[in-house]
């Protein structure tokens, strides 16, 4: 195991201990109740079905038949629950709450928004950003999603630009190892980002940045396709096409007659979209990034 892989597990530990002291894990009952977070749980889906089968209920939560059936006797003895055959299926039993069960719940799921209330309150408006972001992309990492994310194409806004410089640094120095100089060049076109000639649209996926494009004049009838650039968790979801699509829109709309870009051959996925876009190889040359040999190309296509 490398050292790098053992930081990693140490954090991820540290973390782990330190958010089930803030959520109240440890705690015998979840928000001063009599039930843990396991049957809180359970009675969170059941409220939220209406009714559940419990073979359905053990999958979504996989928890263990036996766990699953002292859970449910405990509420059955509490009065928060009735059990009964399945009226397509007699041999499937459902669960559904009680109005005493439902009116457990309804204290439960407000003390959740209480103690979530209160843990935001303590934190600044950025630092609540900050908060709700991170603990989305904890979520779209470890939780595959059952379907495809909303995705939309829009303007920058603030916070943005410094976005780009950030993800094109990072991303580029993970996959292909370029360094600071590249990174430089990025942060170099986006200082240069006239809004009076050159326009920029930002890719999101689910809510979360996931893309960006820029295109800027290069002369009175050339433009320029740069910085396309799409999260590795967002790749299949068609915002390259999509963005270098809006490029090429607005590039004729503002009367340019052609338009070039720059990239290195590295790059098989974004060549890829050039070449659907209709953009054709004009030069290439040998050139090197943080030591790394590459080959840089240079395309264009009428408008």
């Amino acid at each position: 195991m490398s050292s790098l892989t053992e930081a990693r597990i140490a954090e991820v530990r540290a973390f782990n201990r330190f958010y089930t002291k803030v959520i109240g894990l440890l705690q015998a009952g979840m928000h001063s109740s009599p039930y843990s977070l396991t049957e809180c749980r359970v009675l969170f889906e059941v409220a939220h079905a209406g009714q559940m089968e419990t073979g359905e209920l053990r999958g979504l939560l996989d928890l263990d038949a036996g766990y699953l059936s002292r859970i449910l006797a405990r509420f059955d003895g509490d009065g928060l629950i009735v059990r009964e055959r399945s009226a397509t299926d007699a041999r499937k039993h459902v669960v559904r709450l009680t109005p005493a069960g439902g009116e457990a719940f309804a204290t439960l799921d407000s003390g959740s928004d209480r103690d979530a209330e209160r843990l935001l309150a303590g934190l600044p408006e950025d630092g609540q950003e900050r908060l709700v972001a991170g603990m989305r992309t904890i979520r779209s990492l470890l939780d595959a999603p059952a379907e495809r994310p909303q995705t939309l194409i829009r303007p920058p806004r603030a916070g943005d630009l410094s976005w780009v410089v950030q993800r094109h640094g990072a991303l580029y120095a993970q996959e292909y190892g370029w360094g600071m100089d590249f990174e430089r060049t990025v942060a170099r076109i986006v200082a240069d980002f006239d809004q009076a000639h050159d326009t920029c649209w930002i890719a999101e996926a689910g809510g979360a940045r996931a893309g960006c494009v820029f295109c800027v004049r290069r002369d009175d009838t050339t433009a320029q396709l740069r910085l396309l650039l799409v999260e590795p968790s967002a790749r299949g979801l068609g915002l390259g096409g999509r963005l270098v699509e809006e490029c090429l829109r607005h590039a004729k709309a503002e009367g340019y007659k052609r338009i070039v870009l720059w990239t290195r051959d590295s790059l098989v996925s974004a060549r890829r979209i050039y070449q659907a876009a209709g953009f054709e190889l004009d030069s290439q040359e040998k050139g090197m990034e943080n030591g790394v040999e590459v080959n840089e190309q240079m395309w264009s296509r009428d408008l």
